[in-house]
Formats: C-alpha cells, sequence, structure tokens
C-alpha cells in the first residue's frame, strides 16, 4: 500500500530514496514514471511522442526497478532510451546532449539497501521539489489509489544506446589534457560508478593510474562509496603515500561527486578545489561569475575577485546552484560536499570533470610540482567541517544563537540559508553557519577561522549553545 507517509519518507526536496523494497518498490518506480511522463510532457514541439533517457547504478536492485519506470512511461505513450550501467553525471550529458528528460537511478553514497531517481528535465534542468516533484508526487499518490489512467494511443518504446564513449570525448573536449606532463594517480572508485568511467575518460591521457575498488558492486564490501567521510579515504590516503602518486582521486558511488587527496595523503578542501576550478574557468571566461555557497570558504569569494570575477553567494543545494547560475550566466558552482557545476555541462554537477580540471592544473606544472604547493595560495584558512548534532528543536537553538550574538555590535548576521554569522577575534576573521537538516533532527554547523585556535574557539562557542553545555 502506497500512502502520503510513505511518499513524504520516499520522495525528498530534490530527489527520490529509500530503502528497496520497503519504500522504493517496482510499483513505485512504475507510477513515478508514468507521473514524470505526465510532468514533463507526453510530446515534442514537433507533435509526436516524446522521450526519456534512464541509466542506472550498479545496485543489484536497479534493472528490476528501471524496468518498472520504463513500464510506467511507456504506458503514457512516451518512447525510453535506456543508456545502461552510468554515473550521474553521465545522465546528465545524455540529458543534455539529446535535450530529453533523464532519470537516474542511484541512492548516490547511501548505504546498499538503498536506490533512488535523480529526476531531471530536458538539457538536464533539475527536478526538485518545486519544479515538479510535488506534482509526481500527487499524481503517485493519486494513481496508487485509482490506478494508472490510460492514455489514448500506442504505448512508447524502449531502446538501449551507449553513450559512454560520447560522454568521455565530451569531457575531454572541456578539459583537455593531451600535452600535459605524466601524473602517477591513484583513484578509489568505492566499487561505484567511477569504476565504470574512469577507464572511458583516463583512456589515452598522460597518466598512470592504480585503480582502487573498480569492481562494480552496490553492497559496497570495502568501504562506503562517501568520499565526504574521511574514514572512507584512508585506502586511498595509504596507496597515495605507499606508491609516491602525485595525487589520489575518489569518487562517490554514482560518480557525480569528486574528492581529492595530496601527495602527502592530505585531504585536499572542497573549497579549496572550487578556487582553483574557479580560476581556471575565469582564464577561459574573463570577468564572468562564480557561485559559492553559504558555507564555502571565504577564501573563494576573495580569490574570485581577485581574478577579476564576480563572486554570487547561494544556498546550499544543487537546485538553488543551476538556479543561480540560469539567472546570473555564471560559468561554474562549487559546493563543500564536492559537487562541482559547469555551465558548458548544461549547469550539471560532474565529479569527473572536476577531477580532470585539478589533473590539468598539475599537469601544466613544470616536473616536480607538488599538488600541495599547487593549492598552497587557494588555502588561507581552516575550516572545522561539518558538524552534526542532534536536537529537539531546531528553530528554538537557532534562535538562541541569534539572540546571543545578535546582541553583540561586532558581529553580522543573515539567514540566507540557516544562520551565519560572522566576526572578527583582535583583527582575524571567522564564521559560522547553522543549519537544520531538512529530513533528520540535527542541526548541522560549519566554523571558518584564520587559524586552527580561533575556528577551534569559535567552534566550541557555538557547539555549547547547541548542545546545551553552558558550562
Amino acid at each position: 500500500m502506497i500512502d502520503a507517509e510513505l511518499l513524504d519518507r520516499l520522495i525528498k526536496a530534490y530527489d527520490v530514496r529509500g530503502i528497496v523494497p520497503d519504500d522504493l518498490s517496482p510499483d513505485v518506480a512504475r507510477l513515478t514514471g508514468a507521473a514524470f511522463a505526465q510532468v514533463v510532457g507526453a510530446s515534442t514541439s514537433a507533435g509526436g511522442p516524446g522521450t526519456v533517457v534512464v541509466g542506472n547504478d550498479m545496485r543489484p536492485s536497479g534493472p528490476e526497478l528501471v524496468a518498472a519506470f520504463a513500464e510506467g512511461v511507456t504506458s503514457q505513450g512516451v518512447d525510453v532510451i535506456e543508456i545502461g550501467l552510468a554515473s550521474t553525471d553521465q545522465l546528465y550529458f545524455a540529458a543534455g546532449s539529446l535535450d530529453l528528460p533523464g532519470a537516474m537511478f542511484t541512492a548516490s553514497h547511501n548505504p546498499a539497501q538503498y536506490n533512488g531517481i535523480k529526476l531531471c528535465r530536458q538539457g538536464a534542468s533539475p527536478v526538485g521539489q518545486d519544479s515538479g516533484l510535488s506534482e509526481i508526487k500527487a499524481l503517485v499518490l493519486e494513481w496508487s489509489r485509482a490506478g494508472i489512467p490510460h492514455h489514448d494511443g500506442p504505448c512508447g518504446s524502449v531502446t538501449q544506446r551507449d553513450v559512454l564513449a560520447d560522454y568521455a570525448e565530451f569531457l575531454n573536449g572541456l578539459v583537455p589534457l593531451g600535452a600535459n606532463r605524466h601524473l602517477d594517480v591513484v583513484v578509489d572508485a568505492g566499487n561505484g560508478m567511477g569504476g565504470h568511467t574512469v577507464p572511458a575518460v583516463f583512456a589515452g591521457l598522460p597518466l598512470s593510474v592504480t585503480p582502487l575498488f573498480f569492481e562494480l558492486d552496490g553492497t559496497f564490501p570495502n568501504h562506503d562509496a562517501n568520499p565526504i567521510d574521511p574514514d572512507n579515504l584512508r585506502d586511498l590516503q595509504a596507496r597515495v603515500l605507499e606508491t609516491g602518486a602525485d595525487l589520489g582521486l575518489a569518487f562517490d558511488g554514482d560518480a557525480d561527486r569528486c574528492f581529492v587527496v595530496d601527495e602527502q595523503g592530505g585531504i585536499v578542501d572542497p573549497s579549496t578545489l572550487t578556487a582553483l576550478i574557479a580560476v581556471r574557468e575565469l582564464g577561459k571566461h574573463p570577468g564572468a561569475s562564480i557561485i559559492h555557497n553559504v558555507i564555502t570558504s571565504s577564501a573563494v569569494p576573495d580569490i574570485v575577485r581577485e581574478h577579476g570575477g564576480t563572486p554570487v553567494r547561494t544556498r546550499v543545494g544543487h537546485s538553488f546552484i543551476k538556479a543561480r547560475m540560469a539567472e546570473t550566466g555564471a560559468v561554474f558552482g562549487g559546493e563543500h560536499s564536492g559537487h562541482f557545476y559547469f555551465r558548458d555541462f548544461w549547469r550539471a554537477d560532474s565529479g569527473m570533470l572536476a577531477a580532470l580540471h585539478v589533473l590539468a592544473a598539475l599537469g601544466e606544472t613544470p616536473a616536480g610540482t607538488t599538488l600541495s604547493s599547487l593549492l598552497a595560495d587557494y588555502t588561507r584558512s581552516v575550516s572545522s567541517g561539518e558538524i552534526n548534532s542532534s536536537v529537539a528543536d531546531s528553530a528554538a537553538v537557532v534562535a538562541e544563537i541569534k539572540a546571543t550574538y545578535g546582541a553583540r555590535d561586532d558581529v553580522e548576521l543573515d539567514e540566507l540559508d540557516g544562520l551565519t554569522v560572522t566576526g572578527s577575534t583582535e583583527g582575524q576573521p571567522w564564521w559560522f553557519n547553522v543549519r537544520a537538516s531538512n529530513t533528520e533532527p540535527l542541526l548541522r554547523l560549519n566554523v571558518e577561522g584564520a587559524d586552527v585556535a580561533l575556528m577551534s574557539s569559535v567552534r566550541d562557542s557555538a557547539l555549547a549553545i547547541i548542545r546545551g553545555d553552558h558550562s
């Protein structure tokens, strides 16, 4: 039985995600496919049947869910192109290059029992709560009771198409490495889709690749495919040091996020990568706008301005990033979570493009130049990373923080996304942001300071309020 409570649990702000089959079953996938076909439009501008492109990651539940989703889509007279095993950015490439709506079956970095659906309109434009997902949810609930409506006319067809080679060629055209110095790279695919896309994209490049966990296995036998957790980078760090590699790359389960480890085994802050890639994009597009979210390092807007660009601050989340990119014409956007967005890639996020930028930047330096030295100027402060705290009433805690810091005349507050508090101590700047989780009783804290001592002091003061320890 599909009820409103299940759909509230399953359909999030940006995608569909849940445990298989308890939450996300073939029946739900079939209903979602039919509803998606209705919401995105069942006809092309030429008046013929529409088409939806569909891909899936390596999770064992993927093929059955894709088949059910395709049944739902075709029941509405809309054709389906199945691209098979794919990374999420490979699906975005298909949706963008073919100018078709798309559906990607993945639960990203979640454990093996999960699966989900990331949806987009033509040209890889996102489908979120405010851009179609609410309508899809309402139709799924209605049709679960009344049945999927009969379509007047023939059902759509299902065909298969392999786009991996075209995807690899397109990315290499955006960030060519052909004449660069040779690099030794360790890549941890986490048994996810990086094991599928890296060999295709890196083929023929001036790279020697040491692969870690390239076998596609949606049960994740080695470690979770979630590189934002430092524990999941330990194998990569150890192998980089063991082999003397120039750098290491780690992808999440659906390979739309990329994290980087330098030659010393140090984890590179995604804000540092945002600044590096922003400078490279500004070199191609002087004076352009660059998007950064509220918890990206303050170094990012500073560096963007230093290189003649215009920084644009926005809320956390891919739908907000992509919307602001469309509004401002921004060429690039970066987030703390390892998502990087490119105007030349239909404003979609691509961990592989970010990886190519890092490889190209290091490859353009003289032999012997290390990644840590290359990135030194892009790292200007110390961040806490995201700290999650369980709280009974997020709004009340945020209100207490606002009252506490709002009473001071040496700080500034803003509420673009959660609450951001900005100040300085003895002339040294700091800031922190608190945001409530959309799905859990958690408050997320991010802190940045000029040095470790300052960051730690600001962090501990904020946590004392959040966790109720005022001693």
